[in-house]
């Protein structure tokens, strides 16, 4: 029976996209796990996979089409010997009765052993669950039953299998605040070329306005001396081995991101996020790490970085950035995490602020090493010194802790052995 190949929403922010390219053409088999085409979402252009199989019956909407809905049919797929129809097919009925007919729903039985046709039947109940998520959740030993699918029509996929083995699926963003009233932009009259926006660049600019304008900023910063980090990062790389998988380099970044992670370990409740119901504290440290991309910044994380030895942050760092500019990164890579680091030493900066990346409450603007006068022991000195800025949501932190952070941060980076330990 011909079925709709949805837009699929490939992050929570997203409400359409861009279809970049087919990566099958009509007519060719796709199996469940096929990569059928790339879409350039609100943070990066991505692959997507085949959750049903059968034959790409017809393409309805071509390369390069932008402003894709959510959910929008883009595609008909068919099966093998079936007649292509000329449109997309209407949705199946939903499963769920009619809301007038709807009772208080009853626990949901555990579903009987797969029938091979797409779903499982259990009670009367019909799960939807395609042929590869299926796979997973056997062998993961998942409750088919305890999952709400993301697919069409409610059917569970690959990404649903992923999330619940992820202790379950990420919490439902907050209703986006109502935009505010715009006035008319002044007509430009000086000679110039319009670049459209991407989807990308759009995002960004609503969701910093969003930041900016629903969180209360408060900014505090510090002066921390680098030297001894230097140090020790010299010390370490000329430790690496010269070649092999076991190859690293370490940077003041790979630092910076151990020490703010041993200092959320040490002051865990700016490891936090506002929610309306109570503060929400973070069982992991989850450190995010702003990148440049072509289109404007993604923020890849590193996972539980206060468990890691810098060697492996280095690793990982170097490979995330590589595929965040590649538009490689899955959605898992870069959705989540509990704090922000924005690095913009490498250019020179000697001081700036940077905005909230919300849901979280804090982030660390660091500048660059600079050479400046400092006094010790009552006598001038010179030492490589740099500007850290800590912006936090001060629903959540107050002054005093966000003050108390950063000395703790400057107290690890300036006696940075404690790193090892």
């Amino acid at each position: 029976m011909a079925t709709n190949i949805l837009m699929p929403a490939l992050s929570p922010t997203m409400t359409e996209g861009t279809l970049t390219r087919w990566l099958k053409k009509e007519g060719e088999d796709v199996r469940a796990g096929d990569v059928i085409a790339e879409i350039e979402t609100d943070k990066a252009t991505m692959e997507v996979e085949a959750v049903d199989e059968g034959v790409l019956g017809r393409i309805l909407v071509a390369d390069g089409t932008e402003g894709v809905k959510v959910n929008e049919p883009i595609a008909i797929l068919v099966e093998q010997g079936e007649a292509v129809p000329a449109a997309a097919p209407a949705p199946r009925p939903s499963p769920v009765a009619p809301k007038q007919e709807a009772k208080v729903p009853e626990p949901l039985p555990r579903p009987a052993p797969p029938s091979g046709n797409g779903h499982d039947a259990a009670a009367g109940e019909r799960i939807f669950v395609s042929p590869l998520a299926r796979r997973m959740a056997k062998q993961a030993g998942l409750d088919l039953a305890a999952l709400k699918g993301s697919g069409p029509n409610g059917r569970i996929v690959k990404a649903d299998i992923e999330g619940a083995l992820r202790k379950g699926a990420p919490a439902a963003p907050p209703p986006a605040a109502p935009a505010p009233v715009a006035r008319p932009a002044a007509p430009i009259a000086a000679p110039h070329t319009l670049v459209p926006h991407s989807s990308i660049r759009k995002v960004i600019a609503r969701r910093l306005t969003e930041a900016k304008s629903t969180i209360p900023h408060f900014y505090v910063s510090m002066d921390v001396e680098i030297g001894a980090l230097i140090k020790l990062m010299n010390e370490l790389n000329a430790k690496s081995p010269k070649e092999g998988p076991d190859v690293y380099l370490i940077t003041i970044n790979d630092l910076v991101i151990k020490a703010s992670a041993a200092a959320l370990r040490r002051v865990p409740t700016v490891n936090a996020a506002w929610t309306d119901d109570g503060m929400a504290l973070f069982d992991d440290v989850d450190i995010s790490v702003a990148v440049a991309i072509p289109d404007g910044l993604i923020t890849p994380i590193v996972r539980r970085a206060d468990q890691k030895g810098l060697a492996t942050i280095s690793r990982e760092m170097k490979d995330l950035a590589g595929r965040a500019r590649a538009g490689k990164l899955k959605p898992e890579e870069f959705q989540g995490g509990g704090f922000s680091i924005s690095n913009m030493g490498m250019f020179g900066v000697s001081e700036f602020a940077a905005i909230i990346n919300p849901p979280q409450a804090a982030i660390l603007a660091v500048a660059a090493g600079q050479k400046r006068p400092v006094v010790k022991n009552d006598a001038l000195a010179i030492a490589t010194v740099m500007t850290c800025t800590l912006s936090v949501d001060h629903r959540v932190v107050d002054g005093a802790l966000g003050a108390r952070w950063l000395r703790e941060f400057k107290r690890i980076v300036e006696d940075p052995l404690s790193l090892l330990l």
